[in-house]
């Protein structure tokens, strides 16, 4: 067969891999453009390319979807089946051209966690379980029939880069699984057996922003626990602390623990040894920091962080985020 794949950052990577190591036709790979970043904002190349060139695969990297100079250079590969892991949502007529379809596979037990950050949504909503699943794409975002899923628990203390590194090596078998499959039917002259998605059972996850970002210390602290896990180690859940000289600086929690308990403390409110330990009273108990990130300083730490930096206020308040 030959195969199109179309991926842009690492969790795509491990996917393609596993099709080239297992000997597939990868005829060509579609990412997106190189794009400016980092202080120098020089060019950067995307996860997928880079592995692209480095085994010698034609890239093709569209700025619009639906050029007429892309579609022309896409058919042109003549590809019979097309292999997306996080990429774009795609037109009609890149999806409907290949002769065996266009497949996707998504980091969530589909129709639940349709969107862009199915992994985050998934621990900040307290899930105990997620997976993956292959389908063939049809117009509606991931909408289509399922071929294969994979469930996969979630633990306690998981955080998203966690949960994203395992799905991801668990996505890449199941991406090999998929296309051996479809391969098998092909040449067998067999029809695949798919599973229509219950629309009554799907939810949504949209683009994380900041504002999702924001700690609300007026929430239980088992949901800003579970924040914190699904948004670390990036984009980072957030507070603010007012300095002594009144600049107001962000902080980022990378890592807490939570426990339950009853106290008589103000939402917010603060407490350190400053040398080894800092806990933020919730109103169901206690979160005790630790790993945190001062706005233009590295991840560090609690220990570390309160060796540089001494505590001088005493509670983060939710009157910020009103």
């Amino acid at each position: 067969m030959r195969i199109v794949f179309m991926g842009t950052p690492e969790f795509a990577v491990a996917s393609l891999d596993a099709l080239i190591r297992n000997k597939y036709n990868i005829v060509g790979v579609v990412t997106t453009p190189d794009r400016p970043a980092g202080r120098g904002r020089k060019l950067s190349q995307s996860a997928v390319k880079i592995y692209a060139l480095e085994n010698g695969i034609h890239v093709l990297q569209p700025e619009n979807l639906k050029s007429q100079e892309f579609v022309s250079e896409l058919k042109s590969l003549q590809a019979d089946l097309q292999i997306v892991v996080a990429f774009r949502m795609l037109p009609e007529t890149v999806w409907n051209m290949p002769l065996l379809g266009t497949y996707n596979l998504h980091a969530s037990l589909l129709p639940k966690y349709r969107g862009a950050a199915p992994i985050n949504w998934a621990i900040i909503n307290g899930e105990k379980e997620t997976g993956i699943t292959t389908f063939k794409l049809k117009h509606e975002i991931d909408t289509g029939n399922i071929l294969f899923f994979e469930k996969v628990d979630i633990a306690e203390h998981e955080t998203a880069g966690e949960l994203h590194d395992e799905l991801m090596n668990k996505g890449a078998a199941l991406i090999l699984k998929t296309v051996k499959e479809i391969e098998t039917s092909f040449l067998k002259h067999n029809e695949l057996k798919f599973s229509p998605q219950d629309n009554r059972l799907a939810c949504h996850a949209p683009k994380i922003n900041r504002e999702v970002c924001k700690i609300n210390w007026n929430d239980s602290g088992v949901k800003i626990f579970n924040l914190i896990r699904g948004l670390s180690p990036s984009p980072g859940a957030f507070t603010e602390i007012v300095m002594p000289n009144g600049e107001k600086l962000i902080l980022k929690i990378v890592r807490a623990n939570f426990v339950k308990c009853q106290h008589e403390s103000t939402n917010g409110y603060v407490s350190t040894d400053n040398k080894n330990f800092i806990a933020v009273y919730c109103r169901d108990g206690v979160l005790e920091i630790k790993e945190l990130q001062l706005q233009g300083k590295k991840r560090m730490h609690t220990e570390e962080f309160l060796r540089g930096f001494k505590i001088t206020f005493n509670r983060f308040d939710p009157d910020f985020f009103s």
